[in-house]
């Protein structure tokens, strides 16, 4: 397929997507009268208030995460110069999430000299960590949810496909590095590894950990507050699995956040409660983004601008946009 077509393809499927399960959920799943009177049950202010601090919880954790991973492994780029570029891309995350991540890595690799190690480390190092707290915690939920097997499938699947992947990948690469066999690509990912020390990166699991332990709660109290009394182990075990479903591409995530919280959480409310929750939380997040994305946009375009003029110029990153960690 030629590239203009598949990058055509890449920006008209989140729409397809998202108007086709917008239209599916509002239009065929959902009898209106019933969403109404869910919402009117909800107390709002707490609502709005539990959602706001749940969505800038979000945006500092991970924007100083991936500064940090940054600072230590790469470059020593200022933080606030980090945050200021993130939150330019979250205007961008109203449309789409991997649009609005195309365009941070692209102002990280702008503001390093373009510099792939500097996206990786921001991109990977945070991404693995999150990847492998979640399923540390739908693992420890496990003995915890109501049910039997049958009425848990979904999370014992997930946590058991999870460790797989990561147990035959660290085999993987270990029988590689140290038997006959030689697998494709296996030494590359050990050596890559071996950059990042348990001993460095052991600040990233411990903040993704306070992380996800701030979002099981309040998205407990949120849901609470829109009337929705979710049992905290479910809301342990099935948040990974919203995420995962949020990896489907849509616009704002609209349509794939509520048919998610309609079935993860079906034995805790009716599908109308919960289709109108996920809703307003999508709504919610958007305004949000939007606003964190107008304050940013504008230090955000000049620090890319002030890169990009200064290697026009032949001159080095304007200081202190960027130096060597060797530099003290």
């Amino acid at each position: 397929m030629p590239k203009i077509s598949r990058m055509r393809w890449q920006h008209i499927l989140p729409w397809i997507v998202s108007v086709g399960l917008l239209l599916y959920v509002f239009n065929v799943a959902t009898d209106w009268e019933r969403l109404r009177a869910a919402t009117a049950q909800a107390n709002l202010p707490l609502f709005l208030a539990f959602t706001t601090a749940d969505r800038i919880a979000f945006f500092v954790v991970w924007s100083l995460l991936q500064a940090a991973a940054l600072r230590r492994f790469v470059a020593h780029v200022p933080i606030h110069s980090v945050i200021a570029i993130r939150g330019g891309s979250e205007l961008l995350r109203a449309v789409s999430n991997p649009l609005s991540d195309g365009a941070f890595f692209l102002g990280l690799g702008r503001l390093t000299g373009g510099r792939l190690e500097a996206v990786l480390a921001a991109a990977l190092v945070p991404t693995i960590c999150h990847f492998l707290v979640l399923a540390l915690q739908m693992t420890l939920a496990l003995p915890f949810l109501p049910g039997s097997f049958n009425a848990n499938r979904d999370v014992f699947v997930t946590v058991g496909i999870t460790w797989l992947i990561v147990l035959g990948l660290a085999i993987g690469v270990r029988v590689s590095a140290t038997g006959s066999t030689r697998i494709p690509g296996a030494r590359r990912v050990r050596n890559w590894l071996e950059r990042f020390p348990l001993r460095e990166i052991r600040p990233f699991f411990i903040g993704f950990l306070a992380l996800t332990i701030f979002d099981v709660v309040i998205q407990g109290l949120a849901s609470r507050a829109f009337g929705l009394d979710i049992a905290w182990t479910a809301l342990a075990a099935r948040i990974p699995l919203l995420y995962l479903a949020l990896v489907i591409p849509s616009l704002g995530n609209f349509g794939t956040r509520e048919l998610a919280w309609a079935g993860l959480f079906s034995e805790f409310g009716s599908r109308d409660a919960l289709i109108a929750y996920a809703f307003a939380v999508n709504s919610v997040f958007l305004i949000l983004n939007v606003l964190i994305g107008t304050l940013f946009l504008k230090r955000a375009l000049e620090l890319v601008g002030e890169v990009r003029r200064a290697r026009k110029a032949g001159e080095p990153a304007p200081a202190p946009l960027l130096r060597d960690p060797a530099d003290g």
